[in-house]
């Protein structure tokens, strides 16, 4: 199973939303350059990052600090690359390619891809297994623009409609989970990756309301055989509910 702690960028520092909400956010000290290299140490393979500033503007705005992110966490402690998604504002070719120049592994688009398929699909045709897309999930319908614009799309239909064009991975995130450190939403999570037949499933990542390992153990079980990829994991990593080091080991007894 693959576990990406994620970093949120906002005004140059890592915060954390509660369900997707800019004005309940929570700020932390270290510096997203920091907790980047934190997590690299830490013996984590994968890495989330969003780009909220991005997000809200419609465009890239912390790209060069993704890029350091990148050549920072070139290879961790234990001498393996990081492999590092990024997601938040991105809107054209051109953002797509500078990323995947950068170094990065997978780029996310959120509301461009639910909003212009055709784009999505030349995406996924030109930068072969690096276009993943961020589903962002309220009550079974897709919101987009950071959460502020709640559409009537269903996640389940939209997901007919992109299944055969390559896309590499889905984050599937429900907002009502995001930040609260309840519990994922493990049903309907499962429930949207089973949607495709066995040969035609895409990789799906959960997202939202992790706050302790027995979560992520349930998860886990889900990926042999692969319903699920992986998992994302914010508040609880920052707030001390799961500790990087021994939460990379203690997943490989299970």
């Amino acid at each position: 199973m693959k576990i990406f702690p994620a970093i949120d960028i906002k005004n140059g520092k890592c915060v954390r939303l509660l369900k997707g909400d800019f004005d309940k956010s929570t700020i932390y000290e270290k510096t997203p350059l920091d907790q980047a290299k934190e997590f690299s140490n830490q013996g984590f393979r994968d890495l989330h990052i969003v780009d909220l500033d991005g997000a809200l503007k419609g465009e890239p705005v912390n790209g060069k600090l993704i890029e350091e992110i990148c050549k920072l966490t070139n290879l961790n402690v234990f001498g393996l690359k990081m492999r590092i998604q990024v997601g938040g504002g991105i809107r054209s070719i051109d953002h797509i390619k500078k990323l995947i120049d950068a170094g990065v592994d997978r780029v996310v688009l959120g509301t461009i891809a639910v909003e212009d398929i055709k784009f999505l699909e030349k995406a996924c045709n030109k930068f072969k297994n690096k276009i993943a897309v961020g589903l962002d999930v309220r009550n079974g319908f897709i919101a987009l623009k950071g959460w502020k614009e709640q559409t009537k799309i269903l996640a389940s239909d939209f997901l007919m409609k992109i299944k055969d064009i390559g896309v590499s991975r889905i984050i599937y995130t429900d907002i009502e989970r995001d930040g609260t450190l309840t519990v994922p939403n493990l049903p309907e999570t499962l429930k949207f990756a089973k949607l495709l037949n066995y040969n035609e499933r895409i990789p799906v990542v959960v997202s939202g309301g992790v706050s302790n390992i027995n979560h992520l153990v349930a998860i886990k079980r889900h990926t042999s055989p692969p319903e699920l990829e992986g998992v994302i994991v914010g508040k609880a990593m920052y707030d001390g509910n799961l500790k990087g080091f021994n939460l990379v080991s203690l997943l490989r007894d299970y």
